[in-house]
């Protein structure tokens, strides 16, 4: 087995949760950049680009609250669950 193969293979997990990231952000970037511009629309004001909305502070905000409520809280809850089932937990 090459030695590519072999990194890929020993670390596909985290090249597949990565690959999930970048997906979702894509996507979460596409869906606010529509909602941004219908509610830009509604309010008469100019559309945006795709660009322009990405480095805005209206997508930092939102990819914030979103890994606050999704991304951190999960992570964090399966790495102390980790911790503590390792320790001797009631859990383990």
């Amino acid at each position: 087995m090459s030695r590519v193969w072999r990194t890929v293979r020993d670390n596909s997990l985290s090249l597949a949760f990565g690959a999930m990231l970048l997906v979702t952000l894509a996507a979460q970037s596409v869906v606010g950049l529509i909602g941004y511009n219908e509610a830009a629309r509604t309010a008469g004001l100019a559309e945006i680009a795709w660009w322009r909305y990405v480095t805005s502070s209206s997508f930092a905000v939102d990819v914030a609250e979103n890994w606050q409520s999704e991304y951190l809280q999960f992570t964090l809850y399966i790495l102390l669950t980790v911790w503590l089932v390792q320790r001797g937990s009631s859990e383990s």
